[in-house]
């Protein structure tokens, strides 16, 4: 696995409703390869995990999207689940994080149904990405092209963004993640 020693990583997540795994997996996977994970929320206090619909573990936010800037972060992890990024895409200040986060270069990684913040955030257009099936004519609607694939890195434009399709593809999702922050890095 590719070394990313002291790379801070930024996880935004609504206070409700993000996927579980979809947290906890790529944060081990970044932890282990030398990064440092961040748990932004749009509120202080904890997140609510869920297990599909069932509710899972809280997690206490490390840091609020108002307090935050791309420049504390080498790279961003959008995780999914239904709610969290539907929530997500009605928070100002965390659709501002995600576009000045696209638009600087960084790696930003969404896995799931967490392309609806980057749609919101005005930030497919142009870009081939994967995404859970259900938003592919949202991403095509936002000038995207949607393709049902593992893992999808595309480098046409500010920087890397990498997308994944579900909790199955955790593995891939978190290999090309980490591998994009190595290079952005080197």
């Amino acid at each position: 696995m590719a070394s990313i020693d002291g790379a801070r990583v930024a996880f935004l997540v609504a206070t409700e409703g993000v996927e579980q795994v979809e947290l906890t997996q790529p944060w081990r996977d970044i932890q282990q390869a030398g990064g440092v994970p961040t748990l932004v929320s749009i509120e202080d206090g904890q997140v609510q995990g869920f297990d599909h619909l069932d509710k899972a573990d809280t997690f206490d936010v490390d840091r609020v999207v108002g307090q935050v800037d791309v420049d504390d972060f080498d790279a961003l992890v959008l995780p999914g689940g239904v709610a969290n990024p539907d929530n997500l895409r009605m928070h100002d200040g965390a659709v501002s994080f995600v576009k000045d986060f696209v638009a600087s270069g960084k790696p930003v990684a969404a896995i799931c149904h967490a392309p609806w913040t980057l749609i919101e955030a005005g930030c497919v257009e142009g870009r081939t990405l994967t995404s859970w099936p259900s938003l592919q004519t949202d991403i095509r609607n936002a000038g995207g092209t949607w393709v049902d694939e593992q893992v999808v890195v595309d480098d046409n434009g500010a920087g890397p963004l990498i997308t994944s399709r579900k909790p199955d593809d955790l593995e891939a999702f978190a290999r090309e993640t980490i591998g994009r922050i190595e290079k952005a890095r080197g």
